[in-house]
């Protein structure tokens, strides 16, 4: 393998995204990935493209989540265009059912979304009884999480990029400013800039370098419904759990939020909460065969804010990890900031807030 500009470690929907950005400027790039690509966190989860709920976050997490939402129409059009895979983006608004706090939400409600009247609710829910302070937030969008990994793949391949899968980094050497060469266990890489987004695995992959860099994995369970395409037109949110209608008719029930470490199993608790909730919100689902029962393991990080951002001593090894529960939903804001440290770009926004800690 020839020396590329970048490596990039970790080939979820942040990595990949940064390859993608990286790789259209004209950098040479490779992607390593421990496993199979992209069957980790980003594949896992449910792909809504917005916080949840905006008015519970910090400032830094809604900046990232707007801009990337801002980019991500014709950065999904695009992937689509050049891969001939659609991630199948659609803006299908979210109802938001109380209990949640209504100053906070009004607040930012007052330029963000409008309240939604019974009627309207009863035709995007037909078996829906929705209380009159539920919220309508009709420019919420989605995509389909593993379709969008699989456009990224091949738009990837198509401009070249190197994707090593079942190379776990075991080492790095540096010479006290620079990393000079990285150990996996399929032999020893080398490149002009290392860029780690291994998603919750970051923080033991760094090991000594980054002594104080906090992030963890945060286990989430989900069930996969089967129903007619047009039974549930919205996004529907309830004390964050959700429910996500797909095109072909596809509902997903989420999330569990639990801190076990590196453990993936499900569990049968999850999967009877998670289906008695489903039931609670969305009755029709009764007669729905529940399809797939999966669980991914989230970057958890504190108060959901990503580290985007060069090592402070090690000038060419950078990190993009950290997001928690919006790898998908920032990754095209992430992309965006971590090429233009990289290539010397000006920012289009403020990065202060994803400085390494």
């Amino acid at each position: 393998m020839l020396k590329p500009d970048c490596i990039i470690v970790g080939s979820g929907v942040i990595g990949c995204s940064t390859a993608l950005e990286l790789a259209s400027a004209g950098a040479s790039v490779s992607l390593l990935e421990r496993g199979p690509a992209g069957q980790e966190s980003s594949w896992a989860g449910g792909g809504i493209l917005y916080p949840l709920l905006p008015w519970d976050y910090a400032e830094a997490v809604n900046r990232l989540v707007q801009r990337s939402i801002a980019l991500f129409p014709a950065w999904s059009e695009d992937l689509r265009a050049a891969s001939g895979i659609d991630p199948e983006y659609q803006r299908c608004g979210m109802l938001v059912l109380p209990p949640f706090s209504t100053a906070r939400a009004q607040a930012w409600c007052a330029t963000h979304a409008t309240r939604l009247e019974s009627a309207k609710a009863r035709e995007l829910v037909p078996p829906l009884s929705v209380d009159e302070n539920a919220l309508w937030l009709p420019d919420v969008a989605q995509t389909r999480n593993p379709r969008l990994l699989k456009a990224l793949r091949r738009r990837l391949e198509l401009l070249g990029v190197g994707i090593l899968e079942h190379a776990e980094v075991t080492g790095w050497k540096d010479d006290g400013t620079r990393i000079t060469g990285i150990e996996t266990s399929r032999g020893d890489l080398k490149a002009g800039r290392y860029i780690v987004a291994s998603g919750a695995w970051s923080g033991n992959l760094l090991g000594g370098l980054v002594p104080n860099l906090d992030i963890r994995p945060m286990r989430g369970q989900m069930l996969l419904f089967k129903t007619e395409p047009g039974t549930l037109r919205t996004i529907i949110l309830q004390n964050g759990f959700y429910l996500i209608p797909r095109l072909d008719g596809h509902i997903l029930a989420g999330s569990t939020l639990e801190d076990v470490g590196f453990d993936k199993s499900t569990t049968a608790q999850a999967k009877a909460m998670l289906h008695a909730h489903a039931m609670r919100i969305l009755p029709l689902l009764k007669q729905a065969p529940v399809v797939r029962f999966w669980a991914g393991l989230r970057p958890g990080s504190p108060d959901n804010i990503p580290t985007i951002d060069r090592h402070p001593q090690l000038e060419n090894l950078y990190i993009n990890s950290g997001h928690f529960r919006y790898g998908v939903t920032m990754a095209p804001a992430s992309a965006e900031i971590m090429a233009s440290l990289v290539l010397g770009r000006p920012q289009a926004m403020d990065i202060a807030p994803y400085r390494w800690p």
